[in-house]
C-alpha cells in the first residue's frame, strides 16, 4: 500500500465554475458559495422523488441506532495508510455545497492535482458519505483516494459540523440525524446539484460506509434517474419494492456474513427483489467478515474483503461513470 500523500488545502472563497474565463490557471477552486446558483428544471425536478420518499422514511426508533452500537464496540476513528490516495497527488479543501432548512451545508471536496480547466471540468463526481461517527479524517481520506482514482469526490457532513470519536457520541448523533431524513436526502441532493450544475460532472455516483452505506441508498431513491451510480457498504436497506422499482441506475454492495446489525437474510432479500425488477444489482457478502470490515480504524477490519471490495468499487464506478 502506498504512504499516505499529503495534500493541499486550497483556500478560494467564491464560487467559479470551471468553465468560466476567470477561473485559475492553475486549476479550478475547490471552495465556493452556492449563492449564485440559479434553480434550473432539473433542481425542480429534484423535489419530486424527495416528497415521495418523505412519506416513506426511515424509522428512527427502529432499533439500528443500538444495532450500530453493538457493532461498533471498540472501535477508534484513526486514518491509517490503507486509505492514502493510491500514489496519486490529489488538491482538497472545504467546500460549501448548499443549504438545507437554513443551516449551510460545508464539506469537503479533493480532486487529482495539477489538472487544467478543461481537464476538471468533466471530471465524474463521487458523492461520498461518512460513517456513523461524521465527516472524520477517516472519510476526507477516502476522498482523497477516490479523486486518486480520477474523480472529483465531495464528501458531505451530515452532523451540520459535528464528529463522534466513541461510539456513543456517534450513536447520539446518528439518532439525531435520522430524526428528519427528508433534510438527510436534501443534503445528498445538493451535493449532486453541486456536482453537476456548478462543476459540470457528467456522470455522478455514490458511495457510503456504515450509516453512510444506508444514505448512499437514500440517495439513489432520491434521485432515481439522475444518479449514475450506488455503493453501499454494510449500510441499512429498504425492502419496499414500490420505492425499489424506481431505482435505474446499477448498484453494487458488500456485506460480511457475521454482521448483526445488517444480517444477511435481508441482504438477500434486497438483492432478490432488485433482480425480480430487473434492477441492475452486484451483491458480495464476505465469509467471516463483520460489520465495517473495510474500515481499517475499526476492530473488525478484514484486509482480504477490503482490498476486494475496494477493487470491486473502483472497477465498478470506471465501468459506469467514465
Amino acid at each position: 500500500m502506498n504512504p499516505a500523500i499529503p495534500v493541499q488545502t486550497l483556500h478560494a472563497t467564491s464560487l467559479q465554475r470551471p468553465d468560466e474565463s476567470h477561473c485559475h490557471t492553475q486549476g479550478p477552486p475547490i471552495l465556493y458559495s452556492t449563492t449564485q446558483t440559479h434553480i434550473t428544471m432539473r433542481t425542480l425536478l429534484y423535489a419530486i422523488p424527495l416528497l415521495l420518499l418523505a412519506a416513506c422514511a426511515e424509522p428512527a426508533g427502529d432499533g439500528y441506532e443500538d444495532r450500530m452500537a453493538e457493532e461498533h464496540q471498540g472501535d477508534t476513528t484513526d486514518a491509517t495508510p490503507m486509505t492514502d490516495s493510491d500514489g496519486v497527488a490529489v488538491e482538497s479543501g472545504e467546500v460549501v455545497y448548499g443549504e438545507v432548512n437554513g443551516n449551510t451545508l460545508t464539506g469537503y471536496m479533493a480532486v487529482p492535482a495539477g489538472l487544467d480547466s478543461a481537464a476538471a471540468a468533466v471530471l465524474p463526481g463521487v458523492i461520498v458519505i461518512q460513517e456513523w461517527w461524521g465527516l472524520n479524517d477517516n472519510i476526507r481520506a477516502m476522498a482523497d483516494r477516490l479523486a486518486g482514482q480520477g474523480y472529483r469526490a465531495l464528501a458531505v457532513d451530515l452532523y451540520n459540523g459535528e464528529v463522534a470519536d466513541q461510539p456513543e457520541q456517534a450513536r447520539q448523533l446518528m439518532s439525531a440525524a435520522r430524526e428528519d431524513m427528508d433534510a438527510l436526502r436534501q443534503n445528498v441532493v445538493a451535493a449532486h446539484t453541486a456536482l453537476t450544475e456548478t462543476f459540470g460532472a457528467p456522470q455522478v455516483g455514490s458511495i457510503g460506509w456504515c450509516f453512510g452505506g444506508a444514505m448512499s441508498l437514500q440517495t439513489a431513491l432520491a434521485l432515481p434517474e439522475q444518479l449514475d451510480a450506488a455503493v453501499i457498504y454494510y449500510g441499512n436497506l429498504v425492502q419496499d419494492e414500490a420505492q425499489l422499482a424506481t431505482l435505474s441506475m446499477p448498484i453494487i454492495g458488500f456485506f460480511g456474513s457475521e454482521d448483526g446489525g445488517i444480517p444477511v437474510d435481508g441482504v438477500r432479500q434486497f438483492e432478490s427483489t432488485l433482480n425480480d425488477l430487473g434492477k441492475n444489482v452486484e451483491i458480495h457478502v464476505y465469509d467471516g467478515a463483520d460489520h465495517a470490515f473495510a474500515n481499517p480504524t475499526g476492530q473488525n477490519y478484514q484486509e482480504a474483503a477490503a482490498e476486494d471490495s475496494w477493487e470491486k468499487t473502483t472497477a465498478f464506478f470506471a465501468e459506469h461513470l467514465r
